[in-house]
């Protein structure tokens, strides 16, 4: 047995959900570190309900048998959990994997969340990649979606981390209509035993208005066939004038199957290389809509969405924001990806909007405007999602120092022998 005593977390705080429990896990394991969680999934009641989902038994088990962990808990439905690991990740010796969740509809996308900081840190002396299949859903409500991950996180993670992974779709599963297990396939290379996670490009400029135009605009379909041609049809006028003069890239046009199955993806790229994603499943009832009446309803909604995103001037988008916390915490270096109040001319153009961000930008080199945050609860500017991320990271990784609201972090450094 173990005899460390166990980091006690409370799984109602903040947002509440299995964040905490991904973010906690997946850390514990990086850093051989004891965890007890109360109150999984506290602030979940109803429908989602509250506890350990099959998703996340799926990514503690594997986490638990990479480190030989103690676990009590581990269960569906189980409110409470302890992780004791017990080896680090550079003990890993298998190099090919495979996690099939105990439901169609547990996410792929977030079982690998959870265990990619493990992976990450699971390098060799002989430099073998890591490759894994996981099997579950692709495309399920209250997770990222593969193509955001494709398109979005990975691209950002290689561009301001160096982490590389390649990665397949082998087989779409939705949450909706007939059910069955998707999977995607990964593969990565580690750090090397004793290296850190480097910051690639981090921040050393203020943002200007130049970085908020754009250059091109992915749109991603996955609809019944009867709305290709008219949501794309919707998507091109929408897009056409919420972004006059920008090229617009129906990258991904897919026949999803099924009535029910809805989903579509907007990623918007600058001149300067920031990119932000919008999407929206279609989780209403579409009954007495006319493929053109639904077009219209789906294209307003996700071109709306996206117009307000890049119009408060971040740079990330909401949801990427707090999936990269883990990462800068993590790294050796200084990271910003502000998303400050927003401004008070909702279409963007508040000189208060882009004084914050040169101010929370500029600050990565001046350390006399830098303020010190306090950790003990969730923190900062964004999300509720965010704020929790950096909490929980802080936790684990108390000599990680945050400034200005979380908008400036100095990351841990972790490195393993």
């Amino acid at each position: 047995m173990t005899t460390k005593k166990p980091l006690l977390l409370d799984g109602r705080t903040g947002e509440g959900g299995g964040q905490i429990v991904r973010i906690a896990c997946g850390l514990s394991a990086v850093l051989s570190r004891p965890i007890h969680i109360d109150h999984v999934r506290g602030n979940r009641p109803g429908q989602r309900g509250g506890g350990l989902k099959a998703q996340h038994v799926a990514a503690i088990l594997w986490l638990a048998e990479a480190t030989g962990a103690e676990v009590d808990g581990l269960e569906v439905g189980s409110q409470s959990l302890e992780f004791r690991p017990l080896q680090p990740p550079t003990t890993l010796q298998e190099r090919k994997f495979e996690i099939v969740a105990g439901s169609s509809a547990s996410s792929t996308l977030l079982i690998f969340q959870a265990i990619f900081p493990f992976l990450l840190f699971a390098g060799n002396d002989a430099g073998e990649p890591i490759e894994l299949e996981i099997h579950g859903g692709t495309n399920v409500s209250f997770s990222l979606s593969y193509e955001y991950f494709d398109q979005v996180l990975l691209p950002t993670l290689n561009d301001r981390f160096g982490i590389t992974v390649e990665r397949q779709l082998k087989t779409r599963s939705w949450a909706t209509g007939p059910l069955k297990r998707g999977c995607i396939w990964l593969r990565l290379q580690p750090l090397p035993p004793g290296r850190t996670l480097k910051v690639q490009e981090p921040w050393d400029r203020p943002i200007t208005t130049e970085d908020f135009k754009l250059k091109q605009v992915d749109v991603s379909m996955l609809v019944p066939y009867a709305l290709h041609k008219p949501l794309e049809k919707a998507l091109a006028s929408d897009l056409g004038e919420l972004f006059p003069g920008v090229d617009i890239n129906f990258l991904l046009l897919e026949d999803s199957g099924h009535d029910a199955r809805m989903y579509t993806l907007l990623v918007a790229h600058s001149h300067t290389g920031l990119r932000w994603g919008r999407d929206y499943l279609h989780d209403k009832s579409r009954k007495n809509k006319t493929p053109e009446g639904l077009s219209i309803e789906i294209s307003r909604k996700v071109c709306h969405d996206l117009f307000e995103e890049i119009a408060i001037r971040r740079v990330v988008d909401e949801y990427l924001q707090d999936q990269l916390v883990v990462f800068q915490a993590l790294a050796d270096g200084r990271t910003s990806f502000p998303r400050g109040p927003k401004p008070a001319d909702s279409q963007g153009s508040s000189p208060d909007g882009i004084s914050h961000l040169e101010t929370s930008l500029g600050d990565l080199k001046l350390d006399k405007k830098m303020r010190k945050d306090k950790t003990h609860e969730p923190f900062g500017d964004g999300s509720m999602h965010t704020t929790t991320a950096r909490w929980v990271a802080s936790k684990l990784l108390p000599t990680v120092q945050w400034f200005n609201k979380g908008t400036i972090v100095d990351g841990a450094g972790v490195s393993l022998s």
